[in-house]
């Protein structure tokens, strides 16, 4: 996008000269073939795709968990999903995770877990992480066993992948396979809804991915627009592959105090929150809600349409913080001629700066091959000419080495 046509974006939606469509809220009978959408006492359903599982609209991340009383509060307040992943809290999500079923019932709850295609991976590491898994959360199933973190098309349709899902889908260990995608989305998903071998996707997708709907994409080159993600995710529909956002508050655990942005009682968060339930093919929002106060804001949500006003809250929150917000569409990461992992470093800068993990963004830096950071940067710029948003990449990609290599 040109500077001067973004800032005209930025201007005019913190303004709020522009719209989006609202969601409406539907009437619902006896489930049915058809049926997409359910309520059970406060909270709202969502059909995953062609697993057939209703999950709550809001659902439950847990890197971290929140404490066990808060834990047990979110489910009985009507959260059936929860996300994990074999390496969330060294393996002790899936161990609480465990404890819950023999709680509520394994019956009463859906999860998603995840394995990494690390070094030296094939079939039989695969199939050992989700039997570790399995010990670990004390169940004889996996609802959903996904790979963490997809990044490289090839790997989706690699026969050591869906050997793997097939021997443990046979067994009985696992029910559906997924994916979650955290940048070159568009390869990554297309390929993946396309190949009809996976049942859902997990991916980003907060309001920082606001449309301009009135105006010619050049006023604002969106990121799913210029990404495909928007098709894509409409794509992904029409074949029934469910979709679960995920990053949906941008900040992840740690909320600022963002009082500046709140519409009467309604809080940003969750007007975040209820811009990502508008799209009708995504199932459910991923959020962490780690005390009271975000259990109670995030599950207030379900039900609650997006107003005008909280519309303009949110582009002014855009227009005023979306300054070198990097999208994850790996533009530059597939363009540098160093091979810097570009990408790969913003997202971990994102782990330090906005959810404050910052155990878990050092240790993600420290496991990239030197080769793929600043150190071999050219200055060339490349990264900068091509990012849709005019991110200083360059800049920040420095920055995150001082602070993340401990060299600052």
């Amino acid at each position: 996008m040109k500077i001067n046509s973004r800032r005209n974006f930025l201007k005019k939606i913190a303004v709020g000269t522009l719209s989006a469509p609202l969601a409406k809220i539907g009437a619902f009978g006896n489930h049915n073939a058809e049926q997409k959408r359910l309520k059970r006492g406060k909270m709202y359903y969502r059909r995953l795709g062609r697993t057939d599982m209703f999950i709550s609209e809001i659902s439950l991340g847990s890197s971290p968990l929140p404490d066990w009383a808060l834990l047990m509060q979110a489910i009985e307040r009507g959260v059936n999903y929860i996300d994990t992943s074999h390496i969330y809290s060294n393996g002790n999500s899936e161990r609480q995770i465990g404890k819950l079923f023999k709680e509520f019932g394994r019956d009463k709850l859906y999860l998603g877990t995840k394995f990494h295609l690390g070094k030296n991976w094939n079939e039989k590491t695969i199939i050992q992480s989700a039997e570790d898994s399995l010990k670990r959360l004390q169940s004889d199933y996996i609802d959903i066993l996904l790979i963490h973190g997809a990044e490289e098309k090839k790997n989706i349709t690699d026969e050591r992948v869906l050997s793997a899902f097939d021997k443990l889908k046979t067994a009985g260990k696992i029910r559906f396979q997924g994916l979650s995608c955290h940048s070159n989305h568009k390869n990554v998903v297309q390929t993946a809804v396309d190949c009809g071998h996976y049942d859902m996707v997990q991916l980003g997708y907060n309001v920082f991915d606001i449309e301009d709907k009135q105006e010619k994409v050049e006023s604002y080159d969106d990121y799913l627009g210029e990404s495909g993600l928007r098709s894509l995710i409409s794509h992904a529909a029409v074949k029934d592959v469910g979709i679960i956002a995920m990053k949906t508050l941008k900040i992840g655990g740690k909320r600022q105090n963002l009082e500046n942005y709140k519409t009467d009682a309604v809080s940003i968060f969750q007007a975040m929150l209820k811009w990502v339930l508008e799209n009708k093919n995504i199932a459910s929002a991923c959020t962490e809600m780690l005390n009271r106060k975000q259990l109670d804001e995030d599950l207030a949500v379900p039900g609650q349409a997006l107003t005008e006003n909280e519309k303009r809250s949110l582009f002014k929150y855009v227009a005023e913080n979306s300054e070198n917000f990097c999208h994850m569409c790996g533009l530059c990461q597939t363009q540098c001629p160093s091979g810097i992992a570009t990408t790969d470093i913003m997202r971990f800068l994102a782990y330090y700066e906005g959810y404050k993990k910052t155990n878990r963004a050092k240790e993600e830096y420290s496991r990239l091959n030197p080769k793929q950071t600043i150190k071999e940067c050219k200055n060339c710029g490349q990264c900068e000419s091509i990012c849709p948003y005019n991110v200083a990449v360059r800049e920040r990609i420095n920055y995150a080495h001082k602070v993340l290599a401990g060299t600052s």
